[in-house]
């Protein structure tokens, strides 16, 4: 096997890449709770020792087939009891109040006591959930989400039916543009070669990006390719890895780092650039940028064509579904916490982009929220999984405020490949070091990289 060094050395890149969703869920006003205590100024030694609570669930994913199951430990480390209350209130996706019940505490000095809930929720799908404590000497509130049956989640909306008529033909527009491929070597650094790419993609735009390459490279060696696509208005720049048996692309789409020309927008109105008309909508020019990036590797007789990896996170957990599912040179694919998964169903549930995307559409004359989510159905997620048939690992957090589980889950379920997930009960729009090591694993097993 590979030394356990280079394959971390792999995991600490993709968290680069990874990374590059904090700059897009600072975007929103709406952030994860934060499911910690505040930290609290040091109180003189004689009123040091305060209550204090953990809660807990039996299933390490918070997923239940009925029943969600959560158990109060109030610690009372004081020389006081502590009398009141413990409760849950339970809330969908969109905020609506379901279930609420509460059990009355009493805690000796110095001991400590159980109390467990049982939350009936029949319905397939993700609740929060407020655990809170109210005692003598202490208020503290848990923010959790959990799910029920959460592979029988599926859209109530369907796919366009000519979903992939629309997107054949974005395909053979990008045909007829000639690519003009240009690799640019920029220096040595470390044990890799980093170069500049260029590329004409759909509407003649440039698209530019990076490449690294092992210095250990002979004349006759092939690498596999690990693709990177960026997370929103992220600038990606060369990836260094210690490893010499992977090349590893950064793409940054139009619009975005150093493809910005024709498209330079503020960063509010990106998301909406085009919305109003499908053809012309600048997330159909980004993935086609994707596809053009793929179409780009097959060019160098250097690189594995057997052997492509596409992975990002948010915006670029969305583009490399969508180019999974539209470019079957892929070999596998990565998704962190993808945007724009059952959008219909964000409104209510998200602020960011569906504030944004509202806010548009009211200050063009004529155009509707029905004609924009008629649109945006050609951008949604859960409709590309459906023809993706490469090994697909997904990524999320049930705390995310801008790519909630139920949607996740959406276009999980419609994966029909080999499929894995990996939840983060307490992460918002995230994944973690846990993840990036498994996504590195997975993909050297793939590739054979020992």
């Amino acid at each position: 096997m590979k030394p356990i060094y280079k394959l971390l050395s792999l995991a600490v890149c993709l968290m680069i890449i990874i990374d590059v969703q904090n700059a897009f869920a600072q975007k929103s006003k709406d952030k994860p709770a934060d499911t910690t205590k505040k930290e609290q100024p040091a109180k003189p030694e004689e009123d040091a020792a305060t209550p204090d609570m953990k809660v807990t669930t039996p299933d390490p994913n918070a997923f239940y087939a009925d029943k969600a199951v959560y158990t109060f430990d109030i610690l009372n480390p004081s020389n006081k009891p502590q009398d009141g209350k413990v409760s849950y209130q339970v809330f969908s996706e969109t905020g609506q109040k379901l279930n609420f019940d509460s059990l009355k505490v009493n805690v000796d000095k110095k001991a400590n006591k159980k109390y467990t809930f049982e939350i009936p929720e029949a319905k397939p799908g993700f609740y929060k959930v407020n655990l809170m404590m109210n005692i003598t000497d202490d208020d503290d509130t848990a923010r959790r989400v959990f799910g029920i049956r959460p592979e029988q989640i599926r859209s109530p909306y369907k796919k366009p039916v000519d979903f992939e008529m629309f997107w054949q033909t974005a395909k053979d527009e990008l045909a007829k543009v000639k690519p003009s491929f240009k690799t640019t070597f920029i220096k040595d650094s470390l044990n890799r070669k980093i170069y500049a790419i260029e590329m004409q993609s759909l509407g003649n735009m440039t698209i530019r990006g990076w490449m690294t390459i092992p210095k250990a490279g002979g004349k006759n060696r092939k690498f596999p390719v690990w693709v990177g696509l960026p997370g929103y208005q992220v600038n990606l720049t060369p990836i260094m890895a210690d490893d010499d048996n992977l090349a590893i692309i950064t793409l940054n789409v139009r619009g975005q780092g150093n493809s910005r020309g024709p498209i330079d927008t503020r960063r509010d109105e990106y998301i909406c650039y085009h919305i109003e008309n499908k053809d012309n909508y600048v997330m159909r020019g980004a993935i086609m940028d994707c596809v053009r990036c793929i179409d780009y590797v097959f060019s160098r007789s250097d690189l594995r064509h057997d052997d492509v990896f596409v992975t990002g996170g948010s915006m670029g957990g969305f583009l490399s579904m969508a180019t999974a599912a539209l470019d079957k040179r892929v070999t596998i694919c990565s998704a962190q916490n993808p945007i724009f998964s059952d959008v219909r169903n964000l409104i209510g549930e998200v602020d960011w982009p569906m504030s944004d995307i509202i806010k548009y559409a009211k200050t063009r004359p004529g155009l509707t929220m029905d004609k924009v989510l008629n649109n945006m159905d050609y951008f949604d997620v859960k409709n590309f999984a459906t023809d993706i048939t490469c090994s697909t690992l997904m990524g999320i957090g049930l705390l995310d405020p801008l790519a909630p589980p139920n949607n996740e889950y959406a276009a999980y379920n419609n994966l029909s490949g080999k499929k894995r997930i990996m939840v983060f009960k307490d992460l918002g729009h995230e994944v973690n070091q846990v993840f990036a090591t498994l996504e590195a694993r997975w993909m050297m097993d793939t590739f054979a990289l020992f």
